[in-house]
């Protein structure tokens, strides 16, 4: 086990791994489609309304990995709709009810085939293609002298396209525009979002200690209005460094303390797996499933500033089912 993974005392490591929800199979009234994604199951109903589940499942390098993480699920759920809570006033999103701890009902939208990723400092994918030699990311330049971490002078959009099997990629603004991928003034108004949500974003962390370092934005279109769509600010989708000793620490050319999925990704790099053909996944033990569990608690206490309260975990599925078709009774 790696150092990023925190250390557990011994009854947490000996304690029974809880449940968690891997899959779901359910039959809604009306349900119209399914859509199995990476994370996330998400079932149509009428064609008029969207169900979000929010498995436990895990990905990286766009690979699912084979052990599922309990409570994932619900942290990533609700930290999705406390953030998109907190910005309806920059752009409408795309929520409608949240009758479960890992379930999300809103309206259906039309993806735009682009997410809009942000970054204000140098830290994950751009770093590692900045430090093979490259200055300039999804055709944005960067200046030389840069190190791992460190504040851009502004913060950078560094668009990718969304894939619906496989790999995202990475793409500029010029490509996005040139393919017709999103028209010229959604694409403007898609940057106007993404600054501002960002600008928010940063607010809030900075409030509870933490820096936003990079994250992204998915938006979709509906009845001609654009919505932000999907999950945000959570740690499938954002970086976030503690701001205390952020800057001791770039001095001091030591790794920051962060709360993100990249102890997910270094974890497995150490490991020999980067997501490429040939390569396996390292296994994933009782102590590491649990410690990435953990992680993911530590950070929604952190940025939501209240004690993380475990939904029940003995009947996942059926609880699940049972709230929804309560709401969509409603809705």
């Amino acid at each position: 086990m790696t150092k990023d993974f925190p250390t557990l005392d011994f009854f947490t490591y000996f304690y029974p791994l809880m449940k968690a929800l891997k899959e779901t199979r359910f039959n809604f009234p009306d349900q119209s489609n399914f859509y199995k994604g990476k994370v996330r199951d998400v079932y149509t109903i009428a064609d008029r309304l969207m169900v979000m589940v929010v498995s436990d499942r895990i990905s990286a390098f766009d690979v699912v990995l084979p052990e599922a993480i309990p409570f994932k699920g619900q942290v990533l759920n609700q930290i999705a709709a406390k953030f998109l809570a907190a910005t309806n006033d920059i752009v409408p999103n795309w929520v409608l009810d949240v009758p479960d701890p890992m379930v999300t009902i809103g309206r259906i939208c039309e993806p735009f085939k682009v997410e809009m990723v942000i970054r204000g400092y140098l830290a994950g994918h751009a770093w590692r293609e900045y430090s093979a030699g490259k200055r300039s990311v999804c055709g944005v330049s960067l200046p030389d002298g840069l190190k791992e971490n460190d504040k851009l002078p502004q913060p950078i959009i560094t668009p990718t396209t969304k894939a619906s099997v496989g790999h995202d990629e990475d793409i500029s603004k010029e490509d996005i525009l040139a393919k017709g991928i999103v028209s010229i003034s959604d694409y403007e108004q898609l940057e106007k979002y993404t600054y501002a949500l960002y600008e928010r974003g940063t607010e809030i962390a900075a409030k509870s200690g933490l820096i936003l370092v990079d994250t992204k934005y998915e938006f979709g279109k509906a009845d001609g209005v654009i919505y932000l769509i999907d999950e945000i600010h959570t740690p499938d989708s954002s970086r976030y460094f503690y701001a205390d000793g952020y800057q001791e620490r770039q001095n001091a050319d030591e790794p920051q303390k962060q709360l993100s999925k990249e102890f997910v990704r270094k974890w497995l790099i150490e490991n020999g797996f980067q997501g490429k053909d040939g390569q396996a996944v390292p296994e994933m033990t009782p102590d590491i499933v649990n410690s990435i569990s953990a992680r993911y608690i530590e950070l929604y206490e952190q940025i939501v500033g209240e004690s993380f309260i475990k939904a029940d975990a003995d009947a996942i599925s059926s609880r699940i089912e049972a709230n929804v078709i309560k709401a969509l009774q409603s809705l």
